[in-house]
């Protein structure tokens, strides 16, 4: 059954190569009551510019159930060419008040609650407020895709016209180490899937021509900025639909305020 809805944009993930789908991105958001959904596929970069959504921007979409392999709650297949804006993204002002009102609507659980849940109920979104995050670790990855999706990248797709876009494989893994809140936690080691973060890489690597200093770059912003001490950092996390293990698939870190302390248990 297809519906309308209205969702807050909240991560994208970096694209990887698929022959059905020209590529694969995984979107995720909040409805208006604070539930999540997840929006895959979504061919980002093919979007006109004024369907092209930045986090934390509203847009209203026809969406439907997905049915076969991907039976996780919180997923649906958008109708791409329905994709409205609604609005500009919401601003940070007063310590992102406004954001806050919505994200803060899904309680905030650790990643031991999580697992239980996924057993559970299947669920595979979530977020996480660690109690420490320890690092970021850089990991080397292979320099180019799998040979079957390099060969699909180098094809011309006629049903979109001009060949597709270049899509630069991240020679890299990042990695947050952190801990949770739970007296259950022995540590977690999460991989990042923040569009965001590739796009650094990719800038940062043009720039200063290294790819060592380029992801040390990425790392000093979503280490040392993102998760600094005058944050109230939370991850956005979800499972990967193949393996069902869990990424962090982005960071919400409003100042700290004293509107919301820390816990009391350690």
């Amino acid at each position: 059954m297809i519906e309308r809805k209205r969702i807050l944009i909240t991560v994208k993930t970096y694209p990887h190569p698929d022959p059905a789908d020209l590529e694969r991105v995984c979107t995720a958001g909040m409805l208006e009551d604070g539930a999540f959904i997840r929006l895959y596929p979504v061919p980002f970069r093919y979007l006109p510019k004024w369907q092209s959504y930045a986090k934390y921007q509203w847009i209203q979409v026809d969406v439907e159930k997905h049915c076969g392999q991907d039976r996780r709650p919180e997923s649906y297949r958008p109708d791409v060419d329905s994709i409205r804006l609604d609005g500009p993204p919401i601003s940070t002002k007063h310590a992102w008040a406004a954001r806050k009102r919505i994200v803060f609507k899904q309680p905030v659980r650790s990643m031991e609650e999580l697992y239980d849940l996924q057993e559970g109920q299947n669920i595979s979104l979530g977020l996480v407020r660690p109690r420490v995050v320890e690092d970021l670790l850089i990991v080397p990855d292979e320099e180019d895709w799998k040979p079957e999706w390099k060969a699909d990248l180098d094809q011309f797709r006629l049903d979109i016209g001009p060949q597709r876009l270049p899509l630069e494989k991240i020679p890299f893994k990042f990695r947050y180490r952190f801990r949770c809140y739970d007296e259950r936690c022995n540590g977690h080691t999460m991989s990042l899937g923040d569009w965001e973060a590739g796009v650094l890489f990719l800038k940062q690597r043009r720039i200063r021509g290294d790819a060592q200093r380029a992801a040390s770059v990425v790392r000093d912003k979503f280490l040392g900025e993102l998760c600094s001490s005058d944050k109230d950092v939370h991850f956005f996390v979800g499972t990967v639909a193949q393996f069902g293990t869990w990424i962090v698939l982005g960071v919400f870190c409003p100042p700290r305020t004293s509107q919301r302390p820390m816990p009391l248990f350690d």
